[in-house]
């Protein structure tokens, strides 16, 4: 037999898996004589198809697999899919938007009809793709993230972290995307740099002639501050620490408090702290007490606590405020500024951090764990210098919203 120039995939590879498959080669039976080995599929979602990182990932995974059963190890490699309802979402709104029908139009039980018919169609396709890489899975073990099992092992575990006090309903500062209407993870949250600028307002010293100039670049968001902050250690605002000063537009005396958050040499040294839509502004505020005031709807327009500026889209209200403050005279000057903006990676659009009653985990002691396995030489990262990003992720985690909306 005289071998083909070229490889031919397509005349040995489904022959021989099918073949694979026929004497479950992959499949593995309760055996308490072998040690037992197992893999659980990071699930792919069911948003489309594979990529090349998933071709990877995939063969990492079966090198590890395959080898261990060539050890004599009861090796199982669990394959399963991922419902990933947002972005699943996000593309049967688009087919729909293709139709000229809305998802109010087709209703609660017509639209999840359409999820299932989408994950048939897709769910399939990346279990066919899977397949063709040759990746030796249980396939009689295949689940879904939204199998009725796996439902009730989720709902199970959520009680039991409720009951150790580890998930907890709070208001919090989290991700909002206004399109999607939705809060979403850190992990959903693209950095992009984009051109902005950096806004120099004054606030007058209640009772003097003196003023503080702050640097924002969201100056809508001075409708909800409550307070203006300066590092204790900063000799030039010593005298103002516990007076007020007057926020511009809004009329209203707030407080000048100390806070080690402050840098002093960033800016001015003096910043507008506005609790219930900064992350940093959230903590300074639980430390002195502050009003969370939130200024904006779910669809990021301006809320009835922006006086004037209510209804307003987000963009249009800095337009206007801005406008306002130059008219006034606060407004200093205007800086061009390039800085990284969070937007959705589904999406597209600008996040907006800001309040809300969510669903959370507690993180810190969850993490203890994970950061003593590395301290103790447990587990070991190739190049060593991945060690300082896990562990500076993991001592500087905060609590994880897990409601979606």
């Amino acid at each position: 037999m005289q071998l083909e120039k070229t490889y031919n995939p397509s005349a040995i590879e489904d022959k021989l898996y099918q073949k694979w498959l026929d004497h479950k080669y992959f499949h593995a039976e309760v055996d308490r004589s072998k040690k037992p080995f197992t893999i659980v599929i990071p699930p792919p979602n069911i948003t489309g198809q594979l990529h090349m990182g998933h071709a990877l990932d995939n063969t990492m995974q079966d090198i590890l697999i395959r080898s261990k059963r060539m050890q004599g190890y009861n090796a199982l490699w669990q394959p399963g899919t991922d419902h990933a309802s947002i972005a699943t979402e996000v593309k049967i709104l688009e087919k729909l938007k293709e139709e000229g029908i809305s998802k109010k139009d087709l209703g609660r039980e017509a639209f999840l009809e359409r999820a299932w018919d989408w994950k048939k169609e897709y769910g399939g396709r990346i279990i066919s793709q899977l397949k063709k890489l040759g990746s030796s899975c249980d396939w009689d073990r295949e689940r879904f993230t939204m199998d009725e099992g796996c439902n009730k092992a989720v709902e199970e575990v959520f009680v039991r972290l409720h009951e150790k006090g580890l998930i907890y309903k709070g208001a919090r500062i989290i991700n909002w995307c206004p399109v999607c209407k939705t809060s979403i993870s850190d992990a959903e949250v693209e950095y992009e740099d984009q051109a902005g600028h950096f806004w120099h307002i004054n606030y007058p010293v209640v009772g003097s002639d003196e003023v503080v100039e702050i640097a924002t670049t969201r100056p809508e968001t001075m409708l909800g501050d409550t307070a203006v902050a300066v590092h204790p250690d900063d000799e030039r605002y010593q005298h103002l620490i516990g007076k007020n000063v007057l926020l511009p537009i809004v009329n209203k005396e707030i407080p000048v408090v100390a806070d080690e958050y402050v840098d002093k040499e960033f800016g001015t040294g003096v910043v507008k702290i506005t609790p219930a839509h900064d992350p940093n502004d959230f903590e300074v505020g639980k430390r002195h007490n502050l009003e969370q005031i939130n200024i904006m709807n779910d669809d990021a327009t301006i809320n009835e606590k922006g006086g004037k500026y209510a209804g307003m889209d987000r963009y249009e209200a800095r337009k206007a405020i801005v406008e306002e403050l130059d008219r006034l005279g606060y407004l200093v000057r205007i800086e061009d500024y390039s800085h990284n903006v969070g937007t959705h990676d589904r999406c597209k659009t600008t996040v907006e951090p800001l309040i809300k009653q969510q669903w959370f985990v507690k993180m810190e002691e969850l993490a203890k764990p994970a950061i003593e396995a590395l301290k103790n030489k447990d587990l070991k990262f190739v190049p060593e210098r991945f060690d300082k990003t896990y562990m500076h992720w993991l001592e500087n985690i905060r609590d994880w919203c897990i409601s979606r909306q």
